[in-house]
C-alpha cells in the first residue's frame, strides 16, 4: 500500500492511496473461502463448492465489499498513525470510469483513490484552578412570593363571555377552529376545533397568538407562522405554515381573590401554606438563574483562554443552523434587518462570530470531558426523557416513543447533560465566589445569551 499526502493546508488534508490488486484479491479470496461453508449451491455438497466457482458467482460483490472494508481500515490506519481527530466524515473519491472500475472489481488493477479530511486542532487546555468565577445570588422577598401567587391566581381565574361585537385583546381566551397547511398542503396535527387559546400565554407557536388580537367572533383569519427549529416533530421544524383560523367565542378574564379559599382550591390548607410552596418554587427558579449566570461566566472564561482556528466546515454547519432559524423567525414576525438597526451582511458577520465561538467551546468541552473520562449514562438520558415527557401532559407516550425511535433526538438530549457535567467538573476546580444581587439583575436579559 502506498500513501501520499497531496494537501496539508491548515486543518485540511488530502491523501492519495494505492492498494495493490494482489492484496485486494487475497482478501477477497479469504472472504470466498469463508463463504464456502455458508452458501448452498445445487450440485455441490455443503462446504465443497470450489472457490473458483464461487468467484464466478459472487466475485464482484465480494470484491466490492472487500474494497469498502479496505478503504475504511486504511483510512483509520492513516488517521490513527498521524494522530488526527476528524471534524467531519472523510470524503472519499473513487475512480468513476466504467472500464477502470470493472478492472478493479476483477482484481486486474490496483485500487487508487483519494481521501480528503478536515481535522480538529490540538487543544491546549487552560489551568482551571486559576479561574475565578462570580456566582450571583438574590434573596427571595415577600413581594416576590406575592407576585408569584398573583401569577398563579391569574392562571387559575375564570373567564366570562365578552359583549357582542367585542374584539379579542391580550389576556382574553379565544376559542378557535383552525386548519394548518405548509405550501398549501395540510399536515398531520395541523387541524383543531374548539381549541382555547389565551392570548399572551405563549403556549402556541411563536407569533400565532399575537395575530389573534383584534379578531371577532365568527371572523376568519389566515395566521402565518414558522415552527421553531427545535420543534419536537422534525418534519415540521423550521418550516413556514399558514393556519386558517376562525374565532367561535371570546372571553375576558375575571379577577381571582387570593385568600385561604383560593389556596384550598389548589389542595392546600391555607394561604400561608401556599406561600411556603411558592417560596420553595421560587428558590428553584432563582437557583436555576444563578446556575445559568455562572455557566455563562465560565463559558466566557473558556472562550477567552482557548483561541484557535476551528474547523471551517463545523463553523459553516453551525452558522447555517442559526441563520435558517433567524430567517424563519423574521419571516414569521414580518420584521426586516432594518427594524433591528442592522443589515443582512452585518447580521451574518455577527452570527458567524457566534458560530465560531460555539464550535470552539464545544470542542474545548469535549476535550475536557474526554481527558477526564466524563460520560453520560443511559440512566441519565432516560431521566431526561422522562422529565421532557412530564413537561407535556397528555403527550407522555408520544414524547417517549419519539425519543425511543429517534437516535438523533436522543443525542441532542444527551449533549446538554454532558455539557453540564463538564461545567460542574471545571467549577469544582475554579475559585467560585458569591455576590449578592437584586432579582432584576439576576434575571436581566443578556446580550451574550445567544452566544452561550
Amino acid at each position: 500500500m502506498q500513501v501520499t499526502e497531496t494537501l496539508s493546508e491548515g486543518l485540511k488534508h488530502e491523501f492519495q492511496i494505492s492498494v495493490p490488486a494482489a492484496d485486494l484479491d487475497a482478501k477477497a479470496d479469504a472472504k470466498l473461502v469463508d463463504l464456502k461453508d455458508k452458501v448452498r449451491i445445487n450440485g455441490f455438497r455443503p462446504g465443497k463448492v470450489p472457490v473458483a466457482h464461487l468467484k464466478k458467482i459472487y466475485g464482484k460483490s465480494v470484491m466490492a465489499e472487500t474494497i469498502d472494508q479496505t478503504i475504511r481500515d486504511t483510512n483509520t490506519q492513516i488517521f490513527t498513525e498521524r494522530g488526527f481527530r476528524l471534524a467531519t466524515e472523510p470524503k472519499v473519491t473513487m475512480p468513476t470510469e466504467e472500464a477502470e472500475v470493472e478492472k478493479i472489481l476483477a482484481g486486474q488493477t490496483d485500487l487508487t483513490y483519494t481521501v480528503a479530511i478536515e481535522v480538529v486542532p490540538a487543544i491546549a487546555l487552560a489551568d482551571f484552578k486559576t479561574f475565578s468565577v462570580e456566582k450571583p445570588v438574590a434573596d427571595i422577598t415577600d413581594a416576590d412570593v406575592d407576585e408569584a401567587i398573583k401569577r398563579l391566581a391569574d392562571a387559575n381565574r375564570g373567564y366570562a363571555a365578552k359583549a357582542d361585537g367585542a374584539k379579542a385583546e391580550s389576556g382574553d381566551r379565544v376559542k378557535i377552529n383552525f386548519k394548518g397547511t405548509i405550501d398549501g398542503v395540510a399536515f398531520d396535527g395541523g387541524t383543531g376545533e374548539g381549541i382555547d387559546v389565551v392570548i399572551g400565554s405563549n403556549t402556541f407557536i411563536p407569533g400565532f397568538e399575537d395575530q389573534l388580537v383584534g379578531i371577532g367572533v365568527g371572523e376568519t383569519r389566515t395566521l402565518k407562522v414558522s415552527f421553531p427549529t427545535n420543534y419536537l416533530n422534525n418534519e415540521l421544524a423550521g418550516k413556514a405554515a399558514e393556519f386558517e383560523t376562525t374565532a367561535t367565542a371570546i372571553e375576558a378574564p375575571e379577577d381571582k381573590v387570593v385568600d385561604d379559599e383560593f389556596a384550598k382550591t389548589l389542595g392546600l390548607e391555607s394561604l400561608d401554606k401556599l406561600k411556603e410552596l411558592m417560596r420553595d418554587r421560587l428558590a428553584g427558579e432563582f437557583g436555576q438563574a444563578t446556575r445559568q449566570r455562572v455557566k455563562r461566566a465560565l463559558l466566557d472564561r473558556l472562550d477567552e483562554t482557548h483561541k484557535f482556528d476551528a474547523p471551517p466546515s463545523l463553523i459553516d454547519e453551525e452558522f447555517n443552523l442559526m441563520w435558517n432559524s433567524v430567517q424563519a423567525e423574521m419571516k414569521s414576525s414580518g420584521k426586516t434587518f432594518a427594524d433591528e438597526n442592522t443589515t443582512e451582511d452585518k447580521a451574518k458577520e455577527e452570527y458567524r462570530t457566534i458560530a465560531d465561538r460555539r464550535v470552539r467551546l464545544g470542542l474545548v468541552l469535549s476535550e475536557i470531558g474526554e481527558k477526564n473520562k466524563i460520560t453520560v449514562t443511559d440512566d441519565e438520558v432516560s431521566r431526561a426523557v422522562i422529565e421532557r415527557a412530564r413537561s407535556m401532559p397528555g403527550r407522555e407516550k408520544e414524547v417517549w416513543d419519539f425519543y425511543r425511535s429517534n437516535p438523533q433526538a436522543l443525542a441532542q438530549l444527551r449533549a446538554p447533560i454532558y455539557e453540564d457535567k463538564v461545567v460542574d467538573f471545571i467549577l469544582e476546580l475554579a475559585n467560585v465566589t458569591e455576590k449578592k444581587v437584586s432579582k432584576d439583575e439576576l434575571f436581566k436579559d443578556d446580550e451574550n445569551d445567544k452566544a452561550a
